[in-house]
């Protein structure tokens, strides 16, 4: 009979757990030296972020591409769940799509360098942008919806088409300094809101 771990887990769960641990550790260290270093970085560099050893590393992404789809998985899954979680605490339905916007900016940025990284497997990669829509369009949606019901927004404003411009304005924020993205942003969903009649 196995003997029971703490909390009365066993020792297999146990150790499940520390591994799923470890691998979220890893994914939110990766995708921060993503952000800060391009999605080519040593793998050295994430360990060290992490608190692991490289091992660790390869034990549960045995390659770099395997990486970089974890970590875009992941913060893809953190993108939407954030949605319904801001909707709900925010002090208005418009300040919950602001700061989604926002941390669908950090995604993008996260996201620089994942076609290159993945131009070997481009079925994977095709696979994951299918997941991205699925995953964040109904969020975005959502958050539109209700800003519209609240009378902050017009109504009739697309998620793709929005998504799809955020993207185009993060285009090329790498490449210049002088040019930030998210003043941009914040003028296009000054566009989006009602003006307020006295």
């Amino acid at each position: 009979m196995a003997t029971e771990g703490p909390a009365g887990q066993s020792p297999s769960r146990s150790k499940r757990s520390d591994a799923q641990r470890n691998r979220q550790t890893v994914l939110t260290a990766a995708a921060e030296v993503f952000v800060a270093s391009g999605v080519d970085a040593p793998i050295r560099q994430i360990a060290t972020r992490a608190g692991v050893g490289m091992a660790t590393i390869y034990r549960h992404f045995p390659t770099r591409a395997d990486l970089v789809t974890a970590v875009y998985h992941h913060q893809i899954e953190a993108c939407a769940e954030a949605g319904p979680n801001l909707l709900a605490g925010a002090d208005s339905p418009l300040d919950a799509l602001r700061q989604w916007i926002d941390l669908f900016v950090d995604f993008l940025v996260t996201k620089h360098g994942l076609a290159d990284a993945l131009q070997s497997d481009n079925d994977r990669f095709a696979a994951l942008h299918t997941y991205f829509l699925d995953r964040l369009l109904p969020v975005c949606a959502r958050l539109l919806d209700a800003a519209a019901e609240a009378g902050d927004i017009r109504p009739g404003t697309q998620p793709y088409e929005l998504m799809r411009g955020i993207g185009n304005l993060c285009i090329g924020h790498d490449d210049d300094p002088r040019y930030d993205p998210r003043r941009l942003i914040a003028l296009l969903l000054q566009g989006l809101q009602r003006p307020h009649t006295s």
